[in-house]
């Protein structure tokens, strides 16, 4: 029996979904919502799981003060209860603060015995970790003092890289960046203890290292990236409970090493780390109203008309209002900030580090 048929078996998620389909028009896009007029059912350990997480032996200590006065390739920033996070990627920590914008050093660390750790999600009962370099996955609880370090699990695929919470289903999803699996864990209601309940699989992805994925209603877009014999995969939109490909968007190959991609109307918004044999001189960020267009260069550049421009964008996250740009390659900073008006023009865009 195969890891995809074992992770079907013992995978099955309790969900009842009723309700019509609504097609929405936006310029040259069409988006398939899902009307859910039966609430999504909660999921028991007893509907099947492939595995637990590993219970972690942790004592309970007073926080542990950032020490570094600037960040090494910041690759996440987000917001979770009412705590802001950012992994300090080449640091290998994460650290915390309830103040955006204050001095890194009265910023507290998270963890800093990670590995590269790429991004974090978190629910208000849990908060999940990809621990990159080790093909881990951690979690993390609220605490008296702060948060504490209870479950991990091992083996996460090669080099989990990003990591979501999708509220429809009730999940985390981990994303493995370079074997195409997209690992699924949930926990009981009212229970933090974690289990991993799904393996999704795109096949034809393992071996290309792609960088991170979008979900938007029923599909999931993962971004361009590039296969082992030197070629884009084009992003690739999939259905999201399936993976089954809907769709590839072919991309020229200076956009072939995609970091991250959104929607913010009238346009996707895309961070380009590399063109197709790796270079970090075509890093920039571009914006699309149709993804169609972009082999054909339909497209525009806009990095270095609303940022200042010689670093490499990478992800992209927004808390309330506002989104976050993160880079790396210029010393000196590493964060932005930025709204998007009405009319899909950027604004307001300050430096945060």
């Amino acid at each position: 029996m195969t890891r995809k048929t074992l992770a079907i078996i013992l995978g099955a998620v309790g969900i009842v979904i009723a309700g019509a389909l609504i097609y929405t028009f936006t310029g040259n896009r069409q988006i398939e919502e899902q009307v859910q007029e039966t609430p999504v059912a909660q999921w028991h350990a007893s509907d099947g799981y492939i595995k637990e997480s590993e219970d972690i032996e942790s004592t309970e200590s007073e926080p542990v003060a950032n020490t570094e006065y600037s960040l090494s390739v910041p690759t996440y920033i987000g917001q979770i209860g009412s705590d802001y996070f950012i992994a300090d990627c080449y640091h290998n920590q994460i650290i915390y603060s309830d103040s955006l914008g204050s001095d890194l050093l009265s910023w507290k660390a998270l963890a800093t015995d990670l590995s590269q750790p790429h991004t974090m999600a978190g629910d208000g009962q849990v908060i999940l970790i990809d621990d990159t370099e080790k093909n881990e996955v951690r979690v993390y609880e609220p605490s008296e003092n702060g948060y504490k370090y209870t479950q991990r699990f091992t083996g996460i695929g090669n080099r989990p890289h990003y990591t979501v919470y999708d509220e429809s289903e009730k999940a985390f999803y981990t994303w493995s960046s370079m074997s195409g699996e997209m690992y699924v864990f949930r926990h009981e209601e009212g229970n933090t203890k974690m289990y991993l309940t799904e393996v999704r699989t795109i096949e034809t992805l393992s071996g290309t290292y792609i960088r991170s994925f979008y979900i938007e209603g029923n599909d999931i877009y993962f971004v361009s990236g590039i296969r082992g014999d030197g070629t884009s995969s084009g992003i690739i939109r999939c259905d999201k409970k399936t993976l089954e490909i809907k769709e590839t968007y072919n991309v020229p190959d200076s956009l072939a090493g995609m970091a991250a991609m959104r929607y913010d109307a009238p346009y996707y918004y895309i961070t380009v780390s590399t063109d197709v044999v790796g270079s970090q001189d075509a890093a920039t960020m571009i914006r699309t109203k149709d993804l169609k267009g972009l082999a054909a260069g339909d497209y525009e550049d806009i990095y270095s008309e609303y940022f200042v421009g010689g670093g490499t964008p990478y992800n992209m996250f927004k808390i309330g209002d506002k989104w976050f740009l993160t880079e790396h390659r210029i010393p000196g900073h590493a964060i932005w900030s930025y709204s998007i008006d009405e009319n899909g023009e950027i604004t307001d865009v300050e430096t945060v580090y």
